[in-house]
C-alpha cells in the first residue's frame, strides 16, 4: 500500500506531517470597522425602542398595548421613552450623514455616489436583480455580487427614506407650538397619519424583509454575525461576493483588510444580541399585524 491510508499521514523521523490546508486557519477580512458597528448598534437599539414604545401608542386600544405600556410605567412614560429613542436615532442619522459629507467634501471620495463600493443604486443592480430572479427558478447562474447587493442597497435607502419621513413628521408633532406658528393646522393631522402609518410600515419591513435578507437566507440562517464581529471569512467573501473578492485579489487589496478571526466572546455576544433582537422583532410584528387586522 502507499504511504497514505485512511486516517494516516506520512511521518519523518517520528514526527507526523500535517496537511498544510488543515494546519492553516481560515483567513478573515474586515468588512465593517468598529465605528460603523457601533453606529449600527445604536441604530438597532433606538429603532427597537421606538417600535416598542410607538406601537402601543399606535394601537392603544389593543390589550397587549396597555400591558406593554404598563411595563414602562404607563402611556405617559411610553411617550417619554419614545422621544428619547427618537433623539438617539436622529443623532445616528446626523452622524451618518456627517461622515458621508466628510468623505465627499473633505476626502473628495466620489465613490460614495459611483463605483463598485457605493450604496447608490446603479444600472448593474437592476440586471443583477433580474439575473438573481432567474437563478431562483434555475434559469441561469447566480450573479457575481460585489461589495453591496441590490437588496442591501434597497434596505439602506428604505431606512434612509423612513427616517426622513418619520422623523420630520414626529418633530412637527413634538414641537407643534413652534411649527404651528407658521404651518396650517390641517398639516398636523396629515403629519400624524404619515407618522403612524409610515412607522408601522417601517416596523413590518425591518422585522420581516430586513431580518430575512440579513439572517434567514439559507446561507446565513440562523444569524449573520458580520455586523457584530465586523469580519467575514475568506470562504464567505469568495462565495457570496465573488466580484468583490476578485477585485481585491487583482488589486492586492486583501492583505490590507486581513484581520484576526473573531474571538469567541464577540461571537457569543453577537448571538445573544442578534437572537434577542430578532425574537423581539417577530413578537412585535405578530402583535401589530393582529391588531391591524382586528382594529
Amino acid at each position: 500500500m502507499g504511504t497514505r491510508q485512511m486516517g494516516l499521514t506520512p511521518t519523518i523521523k517520528g514526527k507526523t506531517m500535517r496537511n498544510n490546508s488543515l494546519d492553516r486557519a481560515p483567513r478573515h477580512f474586515l468588512r465593517f470597522d468598529l465605528f460603523n458597528r457601533l453606529l449600527h448598534g445604536f441604530l438597532m437599539f433606538s429603532f427597537l425602542g421606538l417600535a416598542a414604545s410607538g406601537m402601543p401608542l399606535r394601537f392603544n386600544q389593543a390589550p397587549w398595548a396597555a400591558a406593554l405600556a404598563n411595563t414602562m410605567g404607563g402611556f405617559g412614560a411610553v411617550l417619554f421613552f419614545h422621544k428619547t429613542f427618537a433623539l438617539i436615532l436622529t443623532l445616528c442619522f446626523l452622524i451618518h450623514v456627517g461622515t458621508l459629507l466628510r468623505r465627499v467634501f473633505i476626502r473628495h471620495d466620489v465613490g460614495v455616489f459611483f463605483g463598485p463600493n457605493s450604496l447608490v443604486p446603479q444600472l448593474n443592480d437592476f440586471f443583477e436583480m433580474l439575473q438573481h430572479f432567474r437563478w431562483f427558478f434555475g434559469q441561469g447562474p447566480r450573479p457575481q455580487f460585489g461589495c453591496f447587493t441590490y437588496w442591501e442597497k434597497f434596505d439602506y435607502w428604505a431606512v434612509f427614506w423612513g427616517m426622513l419621513v418619520i422623523g420630520t413628521s414626529g418633530f412637527m408633532m413634538w414641537f407643534s407650538t413652534f411649527f404651528g406658528s407658521f404651518l396650517p393646522g390641517w398639516l398636523f393631522n396629515i403629519a400624524l397619519l404619515i407618522h403612524a402609518d409610515e412607522a408601522l410600515l417601517a416596523v413590518w419591513f425591518i422585522f420581516t424583509i430586513h431580518f430575512f435578507n440579513s439572517h434567514l437566507r439559507p446561507e446565513k440562517f440562523p444569524i449573520d454575525l458580520v455586523i457584530f464581529t465586523g469580519r467575514v471569512s475568506e470562504r464567505e467573501l469568495r462565495e457570496e461576493r465573488p466580484a468583490e473578492y476578485e477585485k481585491l485579489l487583482a488589486e492586492n487589496g486583501l492583505a490590507a483588510i486581513e484581520t484576526d478571526p473573531p474571538p469567541l466572546w464577540l461571537k457569543n455576544f453577537g448571538k445573544l444580541i442578534g437572537f434577542s433582537v430578532v425574537a423581539c422583532g417577530f413578537v412585535l410584528f405578530g402583535l401589530t399585524l393582529f391588531a391591524f387586522i382586528t382594529e
